[in-house]
C-alpha cells in the first residue's frame, strides 16, 4: 500500500518517501524535497529539529534553546525581529509541522523514527493544513507484523562549560502478535545537563538588592532541560485493502532556565566582583523554569478501493505550558518608577493550554494511466486558552512610604498586572491536484484550494495595584470560558492555486516548473484593549493594545492618534515560482538536485510593539520577497565511503516602505520610538549563504562487524536580528560547526564515541534587546540598577559522549 513504510535502498542511493501523497522516490518528484532517513539521524546523532535542519538546503531554524519556541524560517520569509521568543508554540508560523498525518507542532525528539521530510514551497493542495512557506513531516517507524524486537539505547556526555555529566536513555519494543495485528512503542528520557550558569540570582526576591554583590547567589548550569518522550502504537490490518493504526504520543520538558548571555550588556558580575559576566553567564535576576506538555492521540485509516487510495487521519492534541520569566527588565524601562525601589525584582508566572481537534480525509488514484489526481478534505478546531501574571514584592510598601506616596493597593500576593487571552479558530479546507502525462515525459499538474476559516477571540487586560483588594485574578478554566469579544472577530475565505509541469529528459534527469499560492490565517495578539485616553493622567493607559483611531499619551512626549489595530493581524499570502531539477549521475552513484525560486510576500505578518509599554505584537506590513538557490547531492565514491552535501543563498528584502516596522528606544531613557522599514531593507533571522557536508566512511573487520567513521560540518552566514540593521541591530557573526563520531557496529550492538562542535565554536544565534539598552539608572537612594536588557541566544559549546544501542529479537 502506498503508506507502507518503506526502507532506504542504500544500493541506490535513493529514499522512499509520500509527501506526494504516493510512495516515490525523492528522485522522481517535481518538488523540492529532503529527506533524511532513520539512518542518517542516527549515524549524525540528531535529537532535534535544530540539529537537522541545518543539513537541509533553504531552512533554518532560530536555536533559542528548549525555554520557548524556535522559530522555522524557510526561504527568508521572516520579518520578526529576532527576539525572546516568550510563548511561542507556532514554530514562527510559515511552516506546518506533521506528526505522521496529523497537522501540530512540537519540536519532537527523532526516536524511532522512518525519516523527517522536508518539503520547500507553499503545500495547500496536498496537504490540509495551509503553508505559507513549505512543510515538514516526522514519519514514525509504524508496528511491523510478524516481528519481535527490543532495542535499548543510552547515552552520556558533558559539554566543555557544563559543571555535571547529561545522560539518556530509552527504548523501543516491537510485539507482531499476529499476522495481522502488531503493538510497537518506544520511550526516552533525557537530561540535559545545561551549560549556562546564573550569576546575579536574588535570594529573597523584594527584598535582596539585585544590583549590588549582597545576597545574591550563582546557579550552575541553569538552562538544564529534562524531558521524557514516548510513543504507543496498535496497527490492525485486518484485510489486504485495510490498514489502521491508532498511535498515542506523549513529550514533557521541564527547562530550568533560558540559554542567554549578557556577556554584551553592562552588567557586572555582581557576586564575582568582576568588571563583566562571563560569555555563558546570565545577569537576570531569577531562575526561569518552564514546564511544556504535548500529547496527541492519532488514528490513522488507509484503505485500497482499487482505482485510488482513502486515507482518513484523525488527530486530538494537547499543549500545556507552565512558566516564570524575570520581568524586571521590562518594568524597569516602562519609566513608571518601578526601578525607585532599591530592592525592585519583578517575575511573571504564564500559564497557556491549546486543544485541537484535526481531521483529514483525502483520495489518492492507484491507476497506470497518464491520468492521476488527489482529492481531500480538512477541518481543524482550536481553542486556546492563557494568562500572564506579574508580580512586585515589596515594591508597594516602598513607594507608599511618605516620602514617595503612591498610594497603591498593597496586596498580600504583590499582583501587578494580570492579562488573559482567549481564541477559537476553526478551518474548513477542500484541495485537490490532477495531472496528466503526455508522451511518456511531459507531466502537466494543476492543483487548488478553497479554504474557510472564522476566529473568535477575547482578551483583557487588569492592573490590580489600581483596584480594590477584593480584585481576585481569573483562574485558567475561567480564562477559557470568557465572552469573545465581537471587535475582535475575524473570517475569511478564498482560493489559491498551483501548476507543475515536468518533463523527464531522460530516466537520469527531471526537470520541472511550479507556481504555487501559500496563505496564513490572521490573529489577535493577546493584548487588552487600552482604557479611553485621560488627559489629567487621573486613568494611566498602561500595558496595553490601541485600536484604530484611539488617542494615547506614552509619556515623553508621545501624543497622538493610533493609526493600526495593534489588538489583531490580517492574513498574509504567497506567491511563489520556481524552477528546478533532480539528476541522477554516475550509474546511480551520485544525485544532484537544485533549484531557483522567486516569492512575492503579500500584506507580511511581522513583528512590531504597542505603543504604550513597548509589548510586542504583530502587525501587517506592505510586502516583501524573496529569492534564491538551492543545491543538494549525495555521492557513494565507494561501497563504504559516502558523502553528502547542500548549499543555499537567499536574497530576502521588503518591497515597500513599512511604517513603523522596527521597535526601538529613544536615549536617553526608554521612551518607545519606531524606525520605518525601506524598500529593499534586507529581512531579518536567515543568513543568506548556508552550507554543510557530511561524510561517512565504513571499513569492515574480520569477524564481520564495522568501524563507521563519521564527520560533518555547517556553516552559516550572519544573520540581522532586525530588519535593514536598522534600530541598532545587531549583526550576528557567519559561524560553523563541526561534528565527528566513530561507531563500532556488530549486528545486535552499536557503540559510538561523539564530539558535536568539535571546535568548541562559540556562536550567537539571537539577540534579545540591543546596545541601546546599556544605560545608567539610579533607584530612589542613588544607587545603580542595571537594566540587563540586552542578551544574546547562544549554541551550545562543544560536547563528548559515548552512546550504546543493543537490539534483541527477531
Amino acid at each position: 500500500m502506498a503508506q507502507e513504510s518503506q526502507p532506504e535502498a542504500v544500493q541506490t542511493n535513493e529514499i522512499v518517501v509520500t509527501a506526494t501523497r504516493r510512495a516515490e522516490s525523492v528522485q522522481d518528484i517535481p518538488l523540492n524535497i529532503a529527506a533524511v532517513g532513520g539512518e542518517q539521524i542516527e549515524e549524525q546523532g540528531l535529537t532535534e529539529l535544530s540539529d537537522l535542519l541545518p543539513f537541509v538546503p533553504g531552512i533554518n531554524i532560530v536555536d533559542r534553546g528548549g525555554r520557548q519556541g524556535n522559530p522555522i524560517i524557510v526561504r527568508g520569509l521572516n520579518v520578526d525581529a529576532i527576539g525572546s521568543g516568550d510563548g511561542n508554540n507556532d514554530g514562527g508560523g510559515t511552516v506546518a509541522t506533521y506528526l505522521g498525518e496529523i497537522p501540530v507542532f512540537v519540536d519532537l525528539k527523532l526516536n524511532d523514527l522512518e525519516r523527517v521530510e522536508v518539503l520547500l514551497g507553499p503545500q495547500g493542495t496536498l496537504y490540509g493544513a495551509g503553508t505559507l512557506g513549505g512543510a515538514i513531516r516526522y514519519i514514525p517507524v509504524k508496528p511491523q507484523f510478524g516481528e519481535t524486537s527490543v532495542e535499548v539505547r543510552a547515552e552520556a556526555s558533558k559539554y566543555s562549560k557544563a559543571s555535571s555529566l547529561s545522560h539518556e536513555t530509552g527504548m523501543t519494543v516491537n510485539f507482531g502478535l499476529t499476522d495481522t495485528f502488531a503493538l510497537r512503542g518506544s520511550i526516552d528520557w533525557s537530561n540535559d545537563s545545561g551549560f549556562i550558569d546564573y550569576v546575579n540570582v536574588v535570594d529573597q526576591v523584594g527584598v535582596t538588592n539585585p544590583d549590588t554583590g549582597a545576597g545574591l547567589s550563582r546557579i550552575k548550569d541553569a538552562d538544564g532541560e529534562e524531558t521524557i518522550s514516548g510513543r504507543i502504537a496498535a496497527r490492525w490490518e485486518p484485510t489486504s485493502w485495510l490498514d489502521s493504526t491508532l498511535t498515542y504520543y506523549y513529550q514533557e520538558a521541564d527547562i530550568e532556565g533560558r540559554r542567554v548571555s549578557h556577556w554584551r550588556s553592562d552588567v557586572p558580575g555582581l557576586l564575582d566582583g568582576n568588571s563583566s559576566v562571563g560569555r555563558y553567564e546570565n545577569a537576570f535576576r531569577v531562575q526561569e523554569p518552564n514546564t511544556i506538555k504535548n500529547d496527541l492521540l492519532a488514528l490513522e485509516v488507509v484503505a485500497d478501493l482499487g482505482f485510488a487510495e482513502l486515507t482518513s487521519a484523525t488527530g486530538w492534541s494537547h499543549f500545556d505550558d507552565d512558566g516564570q520569566r524575570d520581568q524586571t527588565t521590562l518594568l524597569i524601562t516602562l519609566e513608571y518608577s518601578y526601578e525607585l525601589f532599591p530592592a525592585f525584582t519583578a517575575f511573571t508566572r504564564e500559564r497557556g493550554e491549546e486543544e485541537r481537534f484535526n481531521q483529514e480525509i483525502r483520495l489518492v488514484s492507484t491507476g497506470d494511466g497518464p491520468l492521476n489526481w488527489i482529492v481531500g478534505g480538512y477541518y481543524n478546531r482550536l481553542n486556546n486558552a492563557g494568562f500572564s501574571a506579574e508580580f512586585v514584592p515589596g515594591y508597594v510598601p516602598y513607594v507608599n512610604q511618605p516620602a514617595l506616596g503612591f498610594g497603591l493597593t498593597d496586596r498580600p500576593d504583590a499582583l501587578e498586572y494580570f492579562s488573559t487571552s482567549r481564541n477559537r479558530l476553526t478551518e474548513k479546507a477542500v484541495f485537490g491536484e490532477i495531472g496528466y502525462e503526455f508522451f511518456d515525459a511531459v507531466t502537466v499538474t494543476l492543483g487548488g484550494r478553497y479554504y474557510d476559516y472564522d476566529l473568535k477571540s477575547a482578551a483583557t487586560v487588569d492592573f490590580p495595584l489600581f483596584e480594590d483588594l477584593s480584585y481576585t485574578p481569573l483562574t485558567l478554566n475561567e480564562v477559557s470560558e470568557l465572552a469573545f469579544d465581537p471587535d475582535l472577530a475575524q473570517s475569511d475565505d478564498g482560493f489559491l492555486f498551483k501548476g507543475n509541469i515536468s518533463w523527464e529528459v531522460n530516466p537520469d534527469l527531471l526537470v520541472y516548473a511550479t507556481v504555487s499560492e501559500g496563505y496564513r490565517i490572521g490573529g489577535v495578539n493577546g493584548v487588552g484593549q487600552c482604557d479611553p485616553y485621560d488627559p489629567t493622567g487621573a486613568n494611566t493607559q498602561g500595558a496595553c493594545a490601541l485600536a484604530p483611531g484611539q488617542e494615547f499619551d506614552a509619556g515623553n512626549g508621545q501624543v497622538g492618534v493610533s493609526t493600526r489595530d495593534e489588538r489583531q493581524f490580517s492574513p498574509d499570502k504567497t506567491r511563489n515560482y520556481e524552477l528546478g531539477f533532480k539528476s541522477t549521475l554516475l550509474d546511480g552513484d551520485m544525485t544532484l538536485n537544485g533549484a531557483i525560486y522567486y516569492i512575492d510576500w503579500i500584506d507580511p505578518q511581522l513583528g512590531s510593539a504597542t505603543i504604550n509599554a513597548n509589548i510586542p505584537i504583530t502587525v501587517n506590513g506592505g510586502g516583501a520577497e524573496s529569492k534564491g538557490i538551492e543545491l543538494s547531492a549525495s555521492w557513494r565514491a565507494t561501497d563504504n565511503l559516502q558523502f553528502r552535501g547542500n548549499f543555499s543563498y537567499i536574497a530576502s528584502t521588503l518591497t515597500t516602505l513599512t511604517p513603523d516596522l522596527i521597535r526601538t528606544i529613544n536615549p536617553p531613557g526608554f521612551g518607545s520610538a519606531f524606525e520605518d522599514g525601506q524598500d529593499g531593507d534586507r529581512l531579518p533571522g536567515f543568513p543568506e549563504t548556508q552550507f554543510s557536508l557530511f561524510g561517512l566512511y565504513d571499513m569492515p573487520l574480520a569477524n564481520g562487524d564495522s568501524l563507521k567513521f563519521n564527520a560533518s560540518y555547517s556553516w552559516q552566514g550572519d544573520v540581522l536580528t532586525r530588519a535593514g540593521g536598522r534600530g541598532s541591530s545587531l549583526t550576528l557573526d557567519s559561524f560553523g560547526v563541526a561534528n565527528a563520531a566513530i561507531t563500532y557496529e556488530a549486528d545486535t550492538f552499536s557503540a559510538t564515541l561523539f564530539a558535536d562542535n568539535l571546535f568548541d565554536e562559540f556562536a550567537e544565534t539571537g539577540a534579545i534587546g540591543t546596545r541601546l539598552n546599556n544605560q545608567d539608572i539610579f533607584d530612589f537612594e542613588g544607587g545603580p540598577v542595571y537594566v540587563r536588557g540586552f542578551s544574546t541566544h547562544i549554541l551550545p559549546p562543544r560536547q563528548i559522549g559515548v552512546r550504546f544501542k543493543v537490539k534483541f529479537g527477531n
